[in-house]
């Protein structure tokens, strides 16, 4: 579940021309994406790929979700798995909320606890790696 989401992370940066990076709580590197839309985890390996339209596809091609323009999260059935509000609040689907990302890319769970950074990577990007993936919801 962790590489899904690492890719769907990326859906906002393959525009901006520059690899982006994810860090856990203690600074590590837990992944990039390519200018050209690739995204690779901590050792290179690549995961997956982003499509303009938001899909999210593995390396092989195969279909892991989206993320709607909207903020809404959805896995390969199309089924919602939780929203990603503008100001970067997360929520599952049950409206629960998981946690927040603030606009300096500090990433932050339910009890304002640090759980991890991100460097040139959208808060709605962010929140779909740390808060749908990593963390299973």
């Amino acid at each position: 579940m962790k590489k899904i989401l690492l890719v769907l992370l990326m859906m906002g940066c393959v525009t901006t021309g520059m690899a982006q990076t994810v860090r856990d709580r203690h600074n590590a590197t837990m992944g990039k994406v390519d200018s050209n839309g690739t995204v690779r985890d901590r050792n290179n390996s690549t995961l997956g790929k982003i499509e303009s339209d938001g899909t999210i596809r593995d390396r092989n091609n195969s279909t892991l979700g989206k993320v709607d323009r909207d903020g809404t999260v959805r896995d390969r059935n199309n089924s919602t798995i939780g929203k990603i509000a503008s100001d970067g609040t997360v929520r599952d689907r049950n409206n629960s909320t998981l946690g927040k990302v603030d606009r300096d890319g500090t990433v932050r769970d339910r009890n304002n606890s640090t759980i991890g950074r991100v460097e040139g990577v959208s808060m709605r990007d962010a929140a779909v790696i740390f808060f749908f993936d990593f963390f299973g919801y």
